[in-house]
């Protein structure tokens, strides 16, 4: 990928740093964080988890929830309707409102703040809200507060789009890097787990047993590289042993019968041994799309499909010939008028 930026545009695009994903999903709300835009995510549960004020302390108190906040430099100029532009827009993304506070001298604490939920706080919350989100005057501060999983789709999307808006993500500039240590799991809403990636993921540094006693906490061999925001590849490690493959199988509620059904070829071979081995594949078009600044990716496929699947290079899907229909012992009939 360095080559081809360096051969192509001219760009180097340097060393590619390491990020796991829990850093990323805690300062970006994303798995494929642009870098490019300096604004990150600050948790302050811990602040809020007292407060009178339940839109706050609920998910503050909520294990599975999350209270984030994003400062927007500058921000304090947004009008009213902007910020109801931008509760609608997380709104998209399961978010229930967003509450604000526009900084107007952070230097004075609680008086120097303007906000609907200012009355909710104490002078000492605000105080502290300030001290760690180094607001500065000028600023506002944007709330999410929800499910962890609702926070981080709703602040990250709306961190990219304020990132835009406001002219704070530089646009000329390239962001690599490489997002690691993905879990293996995620549970849905009925607390059943399901493969991040997929189930034959390899777990890093674990057993086979220790994985079957706290899946939740298994971290998988898996990597996707990133540029602005964009997944360019992903791969991972592949499962090259038969225990562990049948306990991944178990935890995602795959039957021993159901997985030899399923499966048997894969875990014979597995059975009587398969080297490690690993892989990692890119998106042609998204790299395409990058190297020329499309706007879209449908701006650079070779053969773009409407909205009915309908090619209109080749127009395709067209009408089978009576052999190749006879070949396949397919008959076709009329549809009743």
């Amino acid at each position: 990928i360095r080559e081809m930026w360096q051969t192509l545009l001219n760009v180097d695009l340097g060393d590619f740093p390491i990020m796991p994903y829990s850093e990323a999903m805690s300062l970006y709300g994303s798995d494929k964080p642009d870098l490019r835009n300096p604004m990150k995510l600050v948790d302050v549960a811990d602040l809020v988890k007292d407060v009178e004020f339940n839109v706050f302390s609920g998910p503050a108190n909520d294990e599975k929830g999350r209270v984030a906040v994003l400062t927007v430099p500058g921000g304090a100029k947004l009008s009213r309707k902007q910020l109801d532009d931008y509760t609608k827009f997380i709104g998209i993304y399961g978010a229930k409102g967003m509450a604000w506070m526009k900084v107007n001298d952070h230097t004075a604490g609680a008086e120097g703040v303007q906000s609907p939920v200012a009355k909710f706080l104490s002078e000492d919350v605000i105080t502290k809200l300030l001290e760690r989100t180094n607001a500065q005057s000028g600023d506002i501060i944007l709330f999410g507060a929800d499910k962890r999983n609702t926070v981080n789709e709703a602040m990250g999307a709306l961190r990219v789009k304020i990132g835009v808006d406001l002219e704070i993500t530089n646009l000329n500039s390239w962001a690599p890097l490489w997002v690691v240590d993905f879990p293996m799991f995620e549970e849905d809403d009925e607390g059943t787990l399901h493969a991040v990636h997929h189930p034959f993921t390899a777990p890093k540094d674990i057993t086979a047993s220790e994985l079957e006693a706290n899946p939740a906490a298994a971290i998988s061999d898996a990597y996707d590289m990133v540029l602005n925001g964009c997944e360019l590849g992903g791969g991972s490690v592949r499962i090259h042993n038969e225990e562990m493959q049948s306990a991944v199988f178990e935890i995602l509620g795959i039957e021993e019968e159901e997985a030899k059904n399923k499966f048997g070829f894969l875990l014979d071979a597995l059975r009587f041994g398969a080297p490690p081995h690993a892989g990692l594949a890119f998106g042609l078009d998204r790299l395409v799309m990058l190297m020329t600044g499309a706007s879209s990716i449908r701006d650079v496929m070779a053969f773009p499909k409407t909205t009915t699947a309908a090619c209109p290079l080749t127009s395709a899907p067209s009408p089978a010939n009576p052999q190749q229909l006879e070949e396949l012992a397919i008959a076709t009939v009329k549809k009743p008028s």
